[in-house]
């Protein structure tokens, strides 16, 4: 074997043997942890047994006891213990925070149904409490929100934390998500309501909410079409489109203004966003009708789809000839008389991009 071949074996067997050592020593010390806190245990339960504890000792005591468990990661033990603890000391004044870490190690086991009833009855059952400066009747709340399915339990939680814990929350983002659990049960008159105060928040129109994009648009659109008459709307969507055309072959500009949404209607590019102040001017097509030769195409553009159409037509102006009308299905549940009707909603500017 040659020197470097020998020099190489020995550096090896150096690097295995403190590989090993430690490993060895972090296993030791992780047993030796292990063993201290089951020490600890057995100290900690032989403290509880003293009958004549005062209420701040014996919380310190249980709550060592739970974190011991959690930090041995015995999720059922914990639970085991604390629901033990609950149903033997009703009296407990901190109930509500044992059964809060029981919530969370049920969470922790994956096991949400189970999680969701100990966070719910915590907010039914039992005054709420500052650990550690922070609500648990918060904390239940916030758990629930992220974990809870039923749109009326929901609903529950959401009124909760707008109205207890106001400067804890984004109370806009709290309404947009209530009126969605509104419109879910068909509560169609509290949706409104809750849309409208949405509106009514000084950062609605520019917040971003996770999984609702065009939040400000649809509750705009929603609240409009509530306060206004709907009388543009038509049945069908072959309905308004040959009222459309029959309207630009007889160049009708003022039957083409009747046929415009009265509110929402929008006039900008493909790049412009509908709700930009500047896509919302009112204007007449007397204006772009008078001297121009208007034509539009005979069947629906090849993207239109069962809620959405669009119509290609051109010859408006010198500067900008082609303008798509876009209809769109209403969605009102609130009116089933209008509900499903097609409206024209608005127009495209220009090619399509």
């Amino acid at each position: 074997m040659s020197v470097s071949a020998k020099t190489c074996s020995v550096f090896s067997a150096v690097a295995l043997a403190l590989f090993l050592f430690m490993s060895c020593t972090a296993r030791n010390a992780e047993n030796d942890g292990i063993a201290a806190i089951q020490k600890s245990q057995t100290e900690l339960y032989a403290l509880l047994e003293n009958k004549e504890l005062e209420d701040v000792s014996r919380y310190a005591i249980v709550n060592q006891i739970a974190n011991n468990l959690i930090a041995l990661g015995d999720n059922q033990g914990v639970i085991l213990f604390l629901t033990s603890w609950v149903e033997a000391h009703p009296d407990d004044m901190y109930n509500g925070y044992w059964l809060l870490l029981t919530a969370s190690a049920y969470l922790a086991n994956k096991a949400e149904p189970v999680a969701e009833y100990y966070f719910d009855r915590i907010l039914l059952c039992y005054q709420d409490l500052l650990v550690n400066g922070k609500s648990i009747h918060f904390t239940c709340l916030q758990n629930l929100i992220q974990i809870s399915k039923n749109p009326r339990s929901r609903i529950r939680y959401f009124n909760e934390l707008i109205n207890r814990f106001p400067t804890n929350v984004s109370i806009t983002e709290l309404y947009l998500r209530l009126a969605v659990e509104y419109e879910k049960v068909s509560e169609w008159n509290e949706a409104l309501k809750t849309y409208s105060i949405f509106l009514a928040q000084p950062d609605a129109s520019t917040i971003q909410i996770a999984g609702e994009p065009n939040a400000y648009k649809k509750a705009r659109q929603l609240v409009g079409f509530s306060n206004s008459p709907k009388d543009w709307t038509f049945e069908s969507l072959p309905a308004l489109e040959n009222a459309v055309k029959r309207a630009i072959r007889n160049y009708d500009w003022r039957s083409l203004d009747k046929y415009r949404a009265s509110v929402n209607f929008f006039s900008m590019s493909w790049k412009q966003d509908e709700m930009d102040p500047n896509a919302q001017e009112e204007f007449s097509m007397r204006n772009f009708m008078r001297g121009n030769r208007v034509r539009y195409s005979e069947t629906l553009d090849a993207d239109s789809t069962s809620s959405e159409a669009y119509l290609r037509t051109w010859g408006w102006s010198q500067y900008v000839s082609v303008w798509y009308l876009y209809f769109r299905k209403v969605n009102f549940p609130l009116d089933p008389d209008i509900h499903g009707n097609w409206e024209w909603a608005g127009i495209y500017i220009g090619e399509k991009l």
